[in-house]
């Protein structure tokens, strides 16, 4: 009877390990910005699954670095402001981006100077032709 409980806590055990490596494990993210397009954001697992999420330009106001205090410092994150199709002035959600990886405050801002020059070509473009 020791030996079963034994083996259904390894197989439970085992099988925790899997759905952890395959819904909650994030391996790498990337962020791709095509002015022109929009906002690709990729997650890539631990066990190879891939999950995209793609923001049309058209819909993004605003990259902005956002701070927060948790356990006792302060972590930065990148987010996209998202224009309320309601109001133009207003912002409808705010995305958060690179929450597993969490990286240093001075590349989150090499990535939000990429991200703001697409954005202001972005702006300027309509108004040129």
């Amino acid at each position: 009877q020791n030996s079963m409980v034994l083996s259904a806590a390894i197989f439970i055990t085992l099988i925790g390990l899997i759905i952890y490596l395959h819904f909650v494990k994030i391996d790498q993210e990337s962020l791709l910005v095509i002015g022109s397009l929009g906002i690709q954001v990729t997650s890539s697992y631990a066990s190879g699954k891939e999950s995209t999420i793609f923001i049309e330009m058209g819909q993004v106001k605003d990259v902005v670095i956002n701070e927060a205090i948790h356990m006792q410092k302060v972590i930065y994150y990148l987010c996209i402001l998202l224009q309320d199709p309601e109001n133009p002035q207003g912002i409808s959600e705010v995305v958060p981006l690179f929450q597993s990886s969490k990286p240093r405050l001075d590349c989150l801002i090499e990535v939000y100077k990429s991200c703001q020059e697409i954005l202001e070509q972005r702006k300027t473009a309509p108004q040129s032709n």
